[in-house]
């Protein structure tokens, strides 16, 4: 019998980076890309709903920079649990506001296991090879 445990460490560590640098690099394009992103949220069924709240462009940076910013802390395994909570906290009302529509139920669905590798992160912490674990 494989005893696979040897590869714990290892396997945290690809998946915090891999799963990190989706929102780094996502919330690169909140902030690079914001008409883009705009003219998405506008499409939105729920627009009314996002509008009411408040600014929908303020909320846009805030998810990118809240993106950016724990997305780094996932990465390196810095306050992992606080990280993760920051993301999936950000990410459940984009993936409502977004993704509930008929034509998105692949995004919707690639956002619901992006929130159970969250979900992971903040149960277990940052594993191997973490500034946490240090």
């Amino acid at each position: 019998m494989i005893d696979y445990s040897k590869y714990h460490d290892l396997s945290d560590l690809i998946f915090r980076v891999g799963l990190s640098l989706i929102f780094i690099i996502g919330g690169a394009g909140h902030l690079v890309r914001e008409k883009m992103m705009l003219q998405r949220i506008e499409a939105s069924p729920w627009f009314d709903w996002v509008n009411a709240l408040g600014s929908p462009l303020f909320f846009l940076q805030l998810s990118g920079i809240v993106f950016i910013l724990a997305g780094f802390g996932l990465l390196l395994g810095l306050r992992t649990r606080l990280s993760a909570l920051a993301l999936f906290v950000t990410l459940v009302p984009i993936t409502f506001v977004i993704h509930i529509a008929p034509e998105h139920t692949g995004p919707l669905f690639k956002n619901i296991a992006i929130l159970g590798a969250l979900l992971h992160f903040f149960v277990r912490g940052g594993g191997g090879f973490s500034v946490d674990r240090r």
